[in-house]
């Protein structure tokens, strides 16, 4: 929640401070100085763009993958009740996260640094790192509770951390983002997922007290 309250606060400031008309068009882009310098020494990259771009896919494929694994459970077993919960909560956290993309493709907040295919387009916060950033640290979180095996585990956090390091530093250094964007992202996408993780660990912590006080009753 303070992750979430602080992206709220970075929001409002993004919308306040040092806003100049030097985007494009003229629109209005806050903390212009220190989004124009940063901009200034990456210029623009459309190969990283377009490479970081079709890299989007794979926390896509890892919702579906997740999503799969759901209804698998769900036919299984015959009943929604009966589906692993943390597996419910993931889908319901996806959806937040989707809806939270889609609030600020609605209501832009700035613009990006240079046209995409000749248009405006929303820039804050990067939908993209959003996605990644969101999607990737659960992948870790349902591998480390459901796989045993130390090497599996250690490959998946080492291809997390690489993969995401990767995407959200190729949107900076690509140039079809402020600098502000990114970091926008990185703070709602930590406060969303760790929400979801805290609330899957509260879950867990209340199934075993419970067994602890049943086998106490025993």
């Amino acid at each position: 929640m303070i992750l979430l309250s602080a992206f709220v606060v970075f929001t409002f400031l993004i919308m306040n401070v040092d806003v100049q008309p030097k985007g494009q068009n003229g629109t209005n882009i806050g903390f212009a100085a220190v989004n124009l310098w940063f901009h200034g020494l990456t210029g623009a990259n459309m190969t990283l763009y377009t490479i970081t771009d079709w890299l989007g896919l794979v926390p896509i494929a890892i919702c579906l993958g997740f999503a799969v694994l759901g209804l698998v459970q769900l036919i299984g077993r015959r009943s929604l009740l009966k589906v692993d919960l943390d597996i419910i909560l993931l889908g319901l956290y996806y959806i937040v996260v989707i809806l939270g993309y889609l609030i600020f493709e609605m209501i832009p907040i700035n613009y990006r640094p240079i046209p995409i295919n000749g248009y405006m387009e929303a820039s804050y916060p990067s939908s993209t790192t959003l996605l990644v950033l969101s999607v990737m640290p659960t992948l870790k979180f349902q591998i480390d509770r459901r796989v045993k095996s130390i090497t599996i585990r250690r490959i998946t956090t080492a291809f997390v951390i690489a993969f995401s390091v990767f995407m959200a530093g190729g949107r900076l250094i690509s140039g079809v983002h402020w600098l502000t964007d990114i970091l926008g992202s990185v703070l709602l996408s930590a406060g969303l997922y760790l929400i979801y993780r805290s609330a899957v660990i509260m879950i867990d912590f209340k199934k075993q007290r419970r067994k602890s006080n049943e086998n106490s009753c025993d």
